[in-house]
């Protein structure tokens, strides 16, 4: 039986904290990394020993699974600068390429049909593989859905190389959600903010495994 991956959560924001909570939450180790590493000390001082702290590029260069909870923007400068270290690592993006409106509400900072899964695919360190996941709900559903009952909810993912589908699935399944894959990175604007398929898109909640299959 093959050795579970070890999964780096990069970045303890809203989005980091909730999936490296969910994971520990569901007895999953996971490597916790931050800007801040009191921050990351922190979470793996308060996780039962589920998570460990460690500078960015120790965490990238120990695990296999890298989750850099960043903002949109800053994938290209994480990139250039871990580049070398990613190379063979499977990377999941979580990022939804908004900012603030002005208005309480959110605008997309690039084109009306362009998604982020795919403009980061273009700039991707080579030999590293991408997934779309995690984006695809809010910070308050990742951490309050995790092992919602009866029915579990579901979370969307978007891959090109079916040989990582299985990891993915498992660090969701971990996190206390269904996986289900739409597709490849052509179609991670479903789900990302404004999609068919986000949370604050089309499809408005989560959703149960039956329920969005009949979205697909």
């Amino acid at each position: 039986m093959e050795t579970e991956k070890k999964v780096a959560v990069i970045g303890l924001g809203n989005i980091g904290k909730a999936i490296a909570q969910d994971l520990t939450n569901n007895n999953h180790q996971v490597i916790v990394a931050s800007r801040n590493k009191e921050e990351s000390d922190l979470f793996a001082e308060q996780s039962g020993g589920l998570a460990e702290s460690m500078n960015i590029s120790q965490a990238i260069e120990t695990a296999e699974i890298i989750i850099p909870a960043i903002w949109f923007g800053a994938f290209k400068d994480f990139f250039n600068e871990h580049g070398n270290t990613l190379k063979d690592k499977i990377i999941v993006d979580v990022s939804n390429p908004i900012t603030p409106d002005g208005n309480g509400g959110f605008k997309k900072i690039i084109g009306e049909k362009e998604s982020a899964g795919e403009l980061n695919k273009v700039i991707l360190p080579k030999g590293a593989k991408l997934v779309k996941a995690f984006g695809t709900l809010g910070a308050g559903s990742l951490a309050g859905a995790s092992n919602k009952s009866p029915e579990k909810a579901v979370l969307f993912y978007a891959s090109d190389d079916s040989s990582i589908n299985n990891d993915i699935e498992n660090v969701i399944n971990n996190a206390g959600f269904d996986p289900l894959r739409i597709g490849g990175i052509d179609q991670s604007i479903r789900i990302e903010v404004f999609g068919d398929l986000h949370e604050f898109g089309a499809l408005g909640k989560t959703v149960s495994l039956s329920e969005a299959k009949s979205k697909l």
